[in-house]
């Protein structure tokens, strides 16, 4: 898995004139393919009068599918200088859609590379990114009268509370990058006196 890959910060749109051409560039992160392609539907139904709706899209934090659309424009003009500048950018799990409105202008291939390849970086800079880093899942098992203490020990150091579950003891879940295990077992034991327990689990991914 990667250590760590970078996605749009939220969806919004980055609008650009080009030749009096207009071209607007709508992101939105994307968790799998079916949402990247809803995404897309979406923005097409938002601008049936469009002369164009290119399409790219990045999923998965090693970039495992990748999708491009010219949508009508010449070959490689515009789905494909989206993409790249999708991974030029190690942006991941995020689908861009670039409208054009046709200005009268012809911007001739190398115009149209330039165009919608920028204005995708244009949009990224607009709306920011966010880096997500690799997790391993971790589950700590302490005694009630530990807890609430131990919780907030772990939320002051910035540890990555996903879950705090109040049974016969007291489940916590966290994140923590795998580096950190070792000096994490240690910390654990040190700050409850050896009466908790730790259970590595599967691996995610989690905001830096």
């Amino acid at each position: 898995m990667q250590e760590q890959y970078r996605t749009v910060a939220r969806e919004g749109m980055h609008e650009s004139e080009i030749n009096r051409s207009r071209f607007l560039c709508s992101l939105a992160p994307a968790a799998t393919e079916q949402e990247a392609q809803d995404f897309v539907a979406r923005v097409r139904k938002e601008h049936p009068t469009a002369t164009h709706n290119c399409f790219a899209y990045v999923i998965g934090a090693d970039a495992s599918v990748q999708k491009a659309s010219d949508d009508g424009e010449p070959g490689g003009t515009a789905g494909v200088p989206m993409l790249q500048m999708l991974l030029r950018r190690e942006v991941r799990y995020v689908a861009a859609v670039v409208t054009r409105y046709y200005g009268g202008v012809k911007l001739g291939a190398g115009g149209l590379i330039r165009a919608y390849g920028g204005v995708v970086g244009e949009a990224l800079d607009a709306l920011g990114t966010l880096t997500r880093q690799r997790f391993r899942l971790a589950t700590i098992r302490v005694e009630h009268q530990r807890a609430g203490k131990l919780e907030n020990d772990l939320r002051a150091t910035g540890r990555d509370v996903r879950e705090v579950r109040y049974a016969e003891a007291v489940t916590i879940e966290i994140g923590l990058p795998d580096a950190d295990v070792a000096a994490f077992t240690a910390w654990l034991a040190d700050a409850t006196a050896g009466s908790a327990t730790l259970e590595l689990g599967g691996e995610a991914y989690g905001d830096v």
